[in-house]
């Protein structure tokens, strides 16, 4: 199962509409270590957290990126009611993401 991809303004739209639980990849396309972390995120997709997961392309979310002050890739950031509340760098494991996604 493939993570969703979203534009820089269907995640805006959705933050302004509020009450939002997510997690937010930022990748880029030529980034090997992106692969890797969206590919330890579908295994955790199929497991079965309760939260939903999508990717947005760093260099198409510039808003965000300076917003946010996301300073590299790979970078998950989990998003409680539209504000970030946590940004994580290192993929250490499946199971690392697992855990923070519950």
């Amino acid at each position: 199962m493939a993570i969703a991809e979203w534009t820089e303004r269907e995640l805006l739209d959705r933050i302004e509409a509020g009450g939002l639980r997510e997690a937010v990849l930022f990748y880029t396309a030529m980034c090997g270590t992106c692969k890797v972390a969206e590919r330890m995120l579908e295994i955790v997709e199929a497991a079965g957290v309760p939260i939903e997961i999508c990717k947005l392309n760093i260099n198409y979310a510039p808003v965000l990126r300076e917003h946010w002050r996301v300073s590299s890739v790979p970078c998950l950031v989990l998003l409680e009611d539209g504000e970030p509340v946590r940004m994580e760098y290192a993929m250490v494991s499946v199971d690392h993401l697992y855990r923070i996604l519950q």
